[in-house]
């Protein structure tokens, strides 16, 4: 039986009053409504949103002077600093893709995104002038460099053709740019760690940006009277999209060019920080901050955390120093965070243990997330909410990535059968928080059992003496496998054996599951905190 639908009409045409979403219309509008409302914060500078909307505009029309537009890359290597927020808004107002590079990489790892990305214009905090003068050399077609001295830090050399702010200082503070032809453009292109081969570009588009963005505020509580101090590195999937959230919302950031936890709690106190963000390793710096460095401050403290699986010990911690813990997870291809581990109400009245291990979950998928599953990876059928059977997280929507830049192969295997494969291992529990149990390539397999390294983790970090911990497969003739566990122990820790260590998990985990080696010492970390298990792997099976 047909039906006629009247709102059918014109259904394929845009209407006349079309804008397509893109984040740069959040630094219109909290300069609009908060013009004279301090906007950013580095130091002894301050920027009001006005002031922060006409040095974006500034940059994008000297940008757009020099010939860069729609297509092109613009990329920047900088701390935490008002350049980097400025770039996350003048270059996409230019028409250009804005790529922020992790400032730890090696100059062979910089020259390949360089190329790879065919960047037009290379914006470089003068800190990093050695290893960038090192990865423009060779290439055929060498961006324009423009150096940023920022009075925060002394020395580095100046290599570029201009300095950031002489190069701004070009442009038109009241310039009308274009807003994208399609909210599907690219915005920015993130690449990933490359721990196997070369890292991949990923592509988000304006659309996924403000979404997420938006996702942010909702799920975090921030506002206007919001108050963001930046221990979570900007190029880290656009500061988990923080960079145009806390704009959105008219909340002022405070930037940090390097992560001091005596300076973290004294910016803290000093500026009323009401928010921050950073992987379980910033958390662990703040808990093991010599105790005169612990200032104690009156407002509420929430600190979002993910980017790795934070120990519910990690969470009580921090609640005992005045901080409260949200979990996040995701990843670079989701915008960053994707998930969230709602809070509950009844979880109050559990015992400190129980409800931060509820805490430690992964959660529930973003209010901007349209759809979240765990689910066998090669049939696509969800796994039963038993809390045991283990799948893929696989999500799909509107906050995942257009695909990898130039690599249509890997693209359309991240996106085999219409959801975006994470390559993580979790349950769903009969609430509908789903939990990691692993990377699919981390999971420990010993005489045909399964086993989880995060939960022997969990059990380490329980350990009175014990700082950090990862434990990884090592090769073994007789099991196939057997877990095998790094430990860093707390500074000042009393002697700790590795059978001490080997006794405790014993106590506390199945037999099997047990470390049958453990080796104590610093462990190897990614430029966003996350400890490299594939490292700690190629040093196992060398042992």
């Amino acid at each position: 039986m047909n039906h006629n639908n009247k709102y059918d009409t014109n259904l394929h045409q845009r209407p006349a009053n079309y804008e397509a979403l893109t984040p740069i219309s959040f630094l219109e509008r909290s300069a609009a409504v908060y013009p004279d409302k301090v906007a950013v914060i580095h130091g002894d500078v301050e920027f009001t949103y006005r002031q922060f909307y006409q040095r974006t505009r500034q940059l994008a029309s000297a940008l757009n002077k020099a010939g860069i537009g729609i297509g092109d890359t613009v990329s920047i290597m900088a701390p935490n600093i008002p350049a980097m927020l400025e770039a996350h808004f003048g270059v996409p107002m230019a028409g250009a893709t804005l790529n922020a590079l992790n400032y730890r990489l090696d100059a062979a790892s910089i020259r390949f995104i360089l190329e790879h990305a065919e960047t037009k214009v290379l914006i470089s905090d003068r800190e990093y002038s050695s290893t960038v003068a090192d990865a423009i050399q060779g290439l055929d077609s060498p961006p324009i460099v423009i150096d940023i001295d920022d009075p925060q830090f002394v020395g580095g050399d100046l290599i570029g053709q201009v300095e950031y702010e002489t190069f701004i200082s070009t442009g038109d503070p009241n310039y009308h740019y274009g807003r994208p032809e399609s909210e599907w453009d690219a915005i920015s292109l993130c690449y990933t760690s490359g721990t196997t081969g070369n890292p991949k570009g990923v592509v988000s588009h304006h659309r996924g940006a403000y979404l997420n963005a938006l996702g942010q505020l909702l799920v975090f509580g921030v506002d206007a009277n919001s108050r963001y101090l930046w221990t979570l590195p900007m190029f880290h999937c656009n500061g988990w999209t923080f960079t145009w959230g806390i704009t959105a919302a008219g909340g002022t950031h405070v930037c940090l060019r390097k992560i001091d936890p005596a300076l973290v709690f004294k910016i803290i106190k000093g500026h009323k920080i009401t928010h921050m963000c950073g992987a379980p390793i910033v958390l662990t710096m703040l808990i093991h901050a010599p105790d005169d460095a612990k200032l104690c401050f009156d407002q509420p403290v929430d600190v979002a955390t993910g980017g790795a699986a934070p120990p519910s010990q990690v969470i009580q911690n921090m609640e005992d120093i005045g901080f409260r813990v949200t979990h996040l997870y995701g990843l670079t291809e989701t915008y960053g965070p994707a998930t969230v581990c709602a809070w509950q109400p009844h979880w109050e009245t559990l015992d400190p243990d129980s409800r931060t291990r509820q805490m430690a979950r992964q959660g529930v998928g973003y209010h901007t997330m349209e759809a979240v599953m765990v689910a066998d990876s090669q049939n696509m059928k969800p796994v039963p909410s038993d809390g045991e059977t283990l799948g893929e997280i696989m999500v799909r929507g509107n906050t995942v990535m257009k695909g990898y830049l130039k690599n249509p192969r890997a693209s359309e295997e991240a996106f085999r059968g219409g959801w975006f494969h994470t390559g993580d291992l979790a349950v769903c529990h009969p609430d509908g928080y789903i939990e990691i149990k692993d990377r699919a390539k981390d999971i420990i397999i010993s005489g045909g059992e399964n086993i989880s390294s995060l939960e022997i983790e969990e059990t380490l970090y329980k350990h009175p003496e014990i700082m950090e911990a990862a434990v990884v497969a090592k090769n073994d003739e007789k099991w196939g496998e057997t877990p095998c566990a790094f430990v860093t122990l707390k500074p000042g820790a009393s002697d700790v054996s590795a059978d001490d260590i080997i006794q405790w998990c014993r106590n506390n985990v199945a037999r099997f599951k047990v470390p049958k080696l453990v080796v104590f010492g610093e462990l190897p970390k990614t430029s966003t905190g996350k400890i490299q298990k594939f490292a700690l792997r190629e040093r196992a099976n060398k042992l």
